[in-house]
Parts: C-alpha cells; sequence; structure tokens
C-alpha cells in the first residue's frame, strides 16, 4: 500500500475519475520509491552472495542489526536469493538462511547491490508529517507529468523548468528529519 492513497491524490488535484486509477497509482508509487529510501528501516546493503545445496549467504561491508531468527525481505539478489527469508546463522558481515534445491556458488560480488530489509516496526501511514511529505511528493510527480514546463524560478529570478529537481526533496525535507535515516544523507 502506497502511502498516498488514490483517493487523497484525486482529492487534493481536484481531476475526478478524469484520470484512471493506474495512473494515480504509478504517480503514489514513485511517491513512495523517492521517500520511502529515506526514512529509518532496519535495512543493509548485500555486497555479495554465496549458497551451498541447502543455505544461502548473504555478505555485507559493514556490521548489520540482523539476529537469528530475524525474518527478512531479500530483493534484488537473485532468484535463489530473493524473498522473505528467516535467518539460521549470523556473523558480523553475513547472515545465512535454509534453500532448498540450489547449486553451490562460490561468492559472487552482487552489481547494484542487493536489499536486506528487517522486521519493520514504524506503521509510516501512522505519521502525519510522512504522509504529508509523500502527498506533496505525489502532486509534485503528477504535476511534471502533466505540465512539464510548470518548474520553479531559480534564484536570479528566471524560469526554471526542473520541477523535478533536486529542490523536490528539499521541499520534504523538515517534514521527515525525525524519521530520516543518517544513510540516506550520504552525498
Amino acid at each position: 500500500m502506497s502511502l498516498t492513497t488514490i483517493a487523497e491524490l484525486k482529492a487534493v488535484l481536484g481531476v475526478g475519475s478524469l484520470y484512471s486509477d493506474a495512473i494515480l497509482q504509478e504517480v503514489c508509487d514513485a511517491s513512495d520509491a523517492v521517500l520511502l529510501p529515506m526514512l529509518w528501516v532496519k535495512s543493509e546493503f548485500a555486497i555479495a552472495h554465496s549458497k551451498t545445496t541447502t543455505t544461502a549467504t548473504l555478505y555485507f561491508e559493514t556490521a548489520h542489526d540482523f539476529i537469528v531468527g530475524d525474518s527478512v525481505v531479500i530483493t534484488n539478489c537473485g532468484s535463489a536469493w530473493n524473498g522473505t527469508k528467516t535467518i539460521t546463522a549470523v556473523s558480523e558481515l553475513s547472515i545465512t538462511y535454509t534453500i532448498s534445491a540450489a547449486t553451490a556458488t562460490d561468492k559472487n560480488t552482487l552489481y547494484p547491490y542487493g536489499l536486506v530489509t528487517g522486521d519493520t516496526t514504524t506503521d509510516w501511514t501512522a505519521d502525519s508529517a510522512i504522509q504529508e511529505a509523500s502527498l506533496m511528493l505525489s502532486v509534485d510527480i503528477f504535476q511534471a507529468r502533466q505540465v512539464p514546463s510548470s518548474g520553479g524560478v531559480a534564484i536570479d529570478g528566471s524560469a526554471s523548468p526542473w520541477r523535478m529537481s533536486n529542490s523536490l526533496l528539499a521541499k520534504i525535507r523538515g517534514l521527515i528529519a525525525h524519521a530520516t535515516d543518517p544513510r540516506s544523507m550520504v552525498g
């Protein structure tokens, strides 16, 4: 479920049934794709993987917070590794879990990195500041699709066509400050 619902977006934009729900859902999903990685969650990037015939192991560049018994969602690591898995063993820089009917492989680097996300303890749909930030992003994404030349004004007063520029995130930074993952602030 998206942080911003189709009904909320329709109400704010005042579009009624003018646009299909599928188009508006794409906008809501795009907003989530921008916002959710910036919020604090128990996650790590897997930099490599290996497997035996009964277990799979994911490797990390830095120490992680996962423990044996955690249920994790693994994405972008390959079909044999992806999915919801229960951790059976941990070391400082890796986790291991059970798989079935696999061919053994040596340790391979992942490009791009995979993502391992632990149990979520925060419901971002209950946080009004996060909800407002998501709605603001959704409106801007929708407006950029419909009227791409309606950008802001640059510091020198000239018109700027870049509605989807880095100022998009600057608009919501204050709203999400209390929930921003410090790892997302690099760069």
